[in-house]
C-alpha cells in the first residue's frame, strides 16, 4: 500500500533553517511527481512546492519562493523540503502528497514545524 512518512519537523527560531523528508513506498516513486503542502491552524491546506518525477522542474507558492527548495532522491524514494529564512507565518503542519495514475491522491500524516523565539 502507498505510504508517505514525513519527518524533520520541530521548533526553530525565526531566520533559522530546517529540512523535511518524506519517505515513500508502495508505488513507483521515480515515475511520480510529488508535492509539499502545509496547513496552519484555522487555515486551508496550501501548496508549498512541487517537483516533476525527474526533479528537473520545480515550482513554489509565492509565500516561500526564494526561501524553500524542493528536491528528491529517486534512489532513496525520498522527497525533501529545505526551508531557510523561516518566519513565524511558516508555522504549520507540512504534508507530502502524491497523485497516482487514475487520480487517486495520497497524503502523509504530516510533520509539525513551529517557528518561534
Amino acid at each position: 500500500q502507498v505510504q508517505l512518512v514525513e519527518s524533520g519537523g520541530g521548533l526553530v527560531q525565526p531566520g533559522g533553517s530546517l529540512r523535511l523528508s518524506c519517505a515513500a513506498s508502495g508505488f513507483t516513486f521515480s515515475r511520480s511527481p510529488m508535492s509539499w503542502y502545509r496547513q496552519a491552524p484555522g487555515n486551508e491546506r496550501e501548496l508549498v512546492a512541487l517537483i516533476t518525477k525527474s526533479g528537473g522542474s520545480t515550482d513554489y507558492g509565492d509565500s516561500v519562493k526564494g526561501r524553500f527548495t524542493i528536491a528528491r532522491d529517486n534512489g532513496k524514494n525520498t522527497l525533501y523540503l529545505q526551508m531557510s529564512s523561516l518566519k513565524p507565518e511558516d508555522t504549520a503542519v507540512y504534508y507530502c502528497k502524491v497523485v497516482l495514475p487514475g487520480g487517486m491522491a495520497y497524503w502523509g500524516k504530516g510533520t509539525l514545524v513551529t517557528v518561534s523565539s
